[in-house]
């Protein structure tokens, strides 16, 4: 075969690129080759000169381009691939419309059928080529006339016949070689123009990712010299991390580490930016939680996030411990990581003189952060728990309202999940004499008790829930609230109680049965029967309580015990025959109340 047909046919190889030397030297060969056959044509010899004169101005400014690559050290190589690939596409298809004019035999002028469409056609594409290189020396501006990328002038938006019926693309190409080569305040614009360009639709984040969008963002976010420029470049990746696949290609980007170190830049506005983009890149991948985790974000979060506890006079005796526990987490980050406290003292200096509501953002992207962190991750609520966070998560609920609150909230519920089902941090973290496992579940409390608003109030319940088997049998205190919510107005609400109280009073919880007798004293009867009557799912979770309070000795009122008897039957042959596993709990419960009665 061919060498240069083999070269040719690699071109349409999408699973390894071709070197990009070979991309840029393809088509020169193939029009020195033209050039050569246009000499040997015997027929259609006006159409075929006319060929080779297109070509002839077509590798000049081939020639150009190629100059232009070979001296500049990281030139942006994407629209060189793709529209020197075009073009060679375009100059193989002219080569053997050529070679087809060369008269060898009666036979071949037989079979070769050549006619003037096919040369209207192919001016049509070489017209095209000529005006896609073109392109190219006016953005990157080759010969130094037009004041493009290259020469340090502004970022160039024209329109090249190759992306004619996609605009877009010329764009992002233009965006992203002004990123590459040039000067700061114009890459910070392009950073800004491909942040809202993602902004539209999931169509265009694909593109910017595709056509190598991330590395010169990362890039411009490690440039120091400009928190503009960080700022703009955290921006951009934030809305490019809407995904899973985006977010990965950041990951593979080596981008946690840049993130990572920026982010304990003292600039806050740097850091509220970067804390939104380590949330975004968190919720929608694992590997990303598991490599901000590796970097030590977690220890640098919770100093940040209370820097300023430290000047707070009007402290309780649990905020007592919240004093002892913020001088634990300096001396640990000193012996750890000297640049987070760097980041923390200078928090502290600053604390005083930032406006109020920058401090109050701040912390709220810094405590999303930290959830989306936690969230599904028992080894990052671990790090949460080992860095004193729940002392600070207790302080920042207490104090704080809004998104803060929620976000500290959460990231609570995320951390008690992980401790419902892995004991080892459940001993660890929530110890009953723990001060940290004290303050949180006060907080807890209150808010379960205090609060009207159910965004509050349901997570408060379900945090309480997963923490049910740390809980001694003397600490009704517990109890009490979560039976009240039972016949709160809002059924979601209620149905979170009855949940949690389930937890409380299933078998594996080992104080089961004085749990339950507990429930029974604070007169949860009632309402759990009045749930009964709610929707499918309100009904499923009530039916399982009542079974447990009755298969544990909670009941021992007569009246209550047939009361509960016949609730029991009734949905024996209603809701409980669609979900086995209740239908036998229902049918332990009713053997139970009646071996009683």
């Amino acid at each position: 075969m061919d060498p240069l047909i083999f070269q040719f046919n690699q071109l349409d190889h999408h699973h390894q690129q071709p070197p990009i030397d070979q991309i840029l030297s393809l088509p020169i060969v193939l029009s020195d080759r033209i050039l050569h056959a246009v000499d040997d044509t015997k027929s259609y010899k006006l159409e075929c000169a006319d060929v080779g004169k297109h070509v002839d101005r077509l590798s000049q400014k081939l020639r150009s381009a190629v100059r232009f690559a070979n001296s500049t050290p990281s030139f942006y190589e994407r629209p060189f691939r793709r529209i020197f690939t075009d073009v060679a596409k375009t100059l193989n298809r002219a080569l053997i419309l050529v070679r087809k004019c060369r008269r060898r035999s009666i036979f071949r002028r037989f079979v070769t059928i050549v006619g003037v469409a096919d040369f209207r056609k192919l001016f049509s594409q070489l017209d095209a080529s000529i005006g896609d290189v073109t392109w190219l020396l006016s953005v990157f501006d080759v010969d130094g006339e037009s004041g493009g990328i290259a020469d340090g002038g502004g970022i160039v938006l024209s329109l090249p016949p190759i992306a004619s019926n996609d605009p877009i693309l010329s764009w992002i190409w233009s965006y992203i070689a002004s990123l590459h080569l040039c000067a700061l305040n114009v890459k910070i614009e392009a950073a800004h123009e491909l942040s809202s360009l993602s902004r539209d639709n999931d169509r265009n984040k694909k593109m910017i990712i595709e056509e190598g969008g991330v590395s010169p963002l990362l890039k411009l976010l490690k440039e120091k010299s400009s928190p503009e420029a960080q700022i703009a470049a955290s921006m951009a990746l934030f809305n490019l991390a809407n995904d899973q696949n985006n977010t990965q290609v950041i990951v593979n980007e080596h981008g946690i580490p840049i993130i990572v170190q920026v982010f304990r830049n003292p600039q806050i506005l740097v850091q509220i930016e970067v804390a939104k983009l380590i949330a975004r890149m968190a919720e929608h991948d694992s590997v990303s939680q598991e490599g901000f985790a590796r970097e030590n974000v977690i220890g640098t979060l919770v100093s940040l996030l209370s820097f300023d506890m430290l000047i707070d006079d009007d402290l309780g005796k649990t905020n007592k411990f919240l004093k002892k526990g913020i001088r634990s987490i300096v001396e640990i980050n000193t012996q750890v990581e000297r640049s987070s406290i760097t980041c923390c003292d200078y928090s502290n200096k600053r604390g005083k003189k930032e406006p109020q509501d920058l401090i109050i953002e701040f912390k709220t992207n810094c405590s999303g952060a930290l959830w989306m962190l936690a969230r599904g991750s028992i080894a990052n609520s671990r790090k949460i728990t080992e860095s004193k966070g729940l002392l600070y998560l207790a302080k920042l609920i207490e104090n704080g309202n809004g998104e803060l609150q929620v976000n500290c909230l959460m990231t609570i519920v995320e951390i008690t999940a992980a401790a419902e089902y892995n004991p080892d941090l459940r001993r660890s973290a929530f110890k009953t004499n723990s001060p940290s496992a004290k303050a949180i579940v006060d907080q807890l409390l209150r808010l379960i008790t205090e609060s009207d608003n159910p965004v509050i109030k349901i997570p408060a319940i379900k945090a309480i829930g997963h923490l049910a088997r740390t809980f001694p049998s003397r600490q009704t205190r517990v109890i009490g609230p979560l039976v009240k919510q039972l016949s709160h107005k809002n059924l979601t609400v209620g149905t979170e109680s009855v949940i949690a109280l389930c937890k409380f009073t299933c078998e594996e919880n080992f104080l089961h049965a004085e749990h339950s007798k507990t429930i029974v004293e604070f007169k949860g009867l009632p309402p759990l029967m009045n749930l009964l009557r709610g929707s499918e799912r309100i009904q499923y979770h009530a039916l399982v309580l009542v079974c447990y309070l009755a298969m544990h000795d909670g009941i021992n009122e007569p009246f209550e015990q047939r009361r509960i008897l016949t609730a029991l039957e009734g949905a024996e042959n209603s809701v409980a025959c669609r979900y086995s596993e209740l239908r036998e709990l229902v049918a332990h419960a009713i053997h139970h109340l009646k071996i009683l009665s």
